[in-house]
């Protein structure tokens, strides 16, 4: 059963103008699928650039891998844009309706603000570790003292993402009846 559209017509002008400004996000998703279009682009190349090498047998197993590890960072960031994309979208802009559709992915029926920046977070520490795995197969031609810093680095973001995913583990567990806004005796969680 399709949920009814809300009547808009009971808001005020400058609320109705309020909620409206959300479209002004719509120009930066598309921006965004722009983006992606250019990392399928920065792909192909890569991808033409290996057999092109490959060819040419004059490249080593850690060349090989070196590349991949490209073609597999760009597939991840492919895959970030698309869950800021389609996510964003359905949280801060517009549902889509995609309940009945066959390809519709799993994880957007339960998106929400929360739920996406924990997802981004591991997004982004998965870039992070092939990135990482970069570095150290080019060990020998980096200096310490960077390998350092994107070990560090790589760690912050770790950090980062399980505080993030603690905080919202505790945000979910409070109970409605102590958030602002909720109605009292709703001790319901969301999900």
């Amino acid at each position: 059963m399709q949920n009814p559209k809300p009547d808009t017509s009971q808001l005020g002008t400058l609320p109705r103008w309020i909620f409206m400004s959300r479209w002004l996000q719509a120009p930066l998703y598309i921006g965004l699928i722009a983006a992606q279009a250019l990392y399928v682009w920065q792909f192909w190349r890569e991808l033409m650039h290996l057999i092109a090498e490959m060819t040419a047998n004059n490249i080593t197993e850690a060349q090989i891998m070196l590349i991949v590890l490209g073609l597999i960072d760009v597939v991840m960031i492919s895959n970030l844009l698309v869950m800021v994309i389609v996510g964003g979208w359905e949280t801060f802009v517009s549902r889509l309706d995609l309940q009945n559709h066959p390809d519709q992915p799993e994880w957007l029926s339960h998106v929400n603000a929360g739920v996406l920046k924990v997802k981004l977070a591991t997004a982004i520490i998965g870039i992070s570790s092939i990135h990482l795995l970069q570095t150290f197969i080019n060990a020998a031609k980096l200096e310490e003292k960077t390998m350092m810093w994107q070990t560090i680095i790589h760690l912050t973001f770790v950090m980062s993402a399980v505080a993030i995913a603690y905080t919202e583990k505790l945000t979910q567990s409070t109970p409605r009846s102590h958030r602002p806004g909720a109605v009292a005796g709703d001790t319901q969680t969301d999900h």
